[in-house]
């Protein structure tokens, strides 16, 4: 897995943390020529085994997407309990959350974030699935979202 980093480098996800999701939708919508899209709330933290800095966490969030080709642009409102993406709001205000790429092998990705000092933050079943946030910010800038389409394993 070393030799091949993340073991895939198409991007296909930027999100974007705001505090005002019904806000921040029009407002892109407009800019990009697209329609509004739908709000989808998340599923409370403990109804898909949510961690956050390694404890449970019952966080939800509002989420709009707009498909824009290849990328996906995420709009994230957290609402809840303690997240990465309250942290990022409440440090940074509305700004890039994360980076997010699938992987077919979420424990080895993981594995390999971890070598080069780029810690879980925090994960949660997304269907069959899972996504998992890895700290970044300090050698990159911007959290990693992880994707996986099958869940073999939680990641922890």
């Amino acid at each position: 897995m070393s030799a091949k980093g993340l073991g895939n480098t198409t991007v296909s996800q930027i999100a974007i943390v705001v505090r005002d999701i019904d806000e921040a939708r029009q407002r892109w919508a407009q800019i990009l020529g697209q329609p509004i899209p739908d709000i989808i709330v998340t599923q409370p933290g403990n109804e898909v085994h949510m961690t956050y800095r390694g404890q449970p966490s019952n966080a939800q969030a509002k989420l709009a997407f707009f498909n824009l080709g290849q990328v996906q642009m995420e709009l994230i409102e957290p609402i809840g309990g303690p997240s990465t993406w309250k942290e990022a709001l409440d440090k940074r205000g509305e700004s890039v959350h994360h980076i997010a790429f699938w992987t077919e092998d979420m424990q080895a990705s993981a594995e390999f974030l971890k070598e080069h000092g780029i810690p879980l933050v925090q994960r949660g079943d997304m269907g069959e699935g899972q996504y998992a946030y890895f700290d970044a910010e300090q050698q990159l800038g911007v959290q990693i979202e992880l994707l996986e389409r099958v869940r073999k394993a939680r990641v922890e």
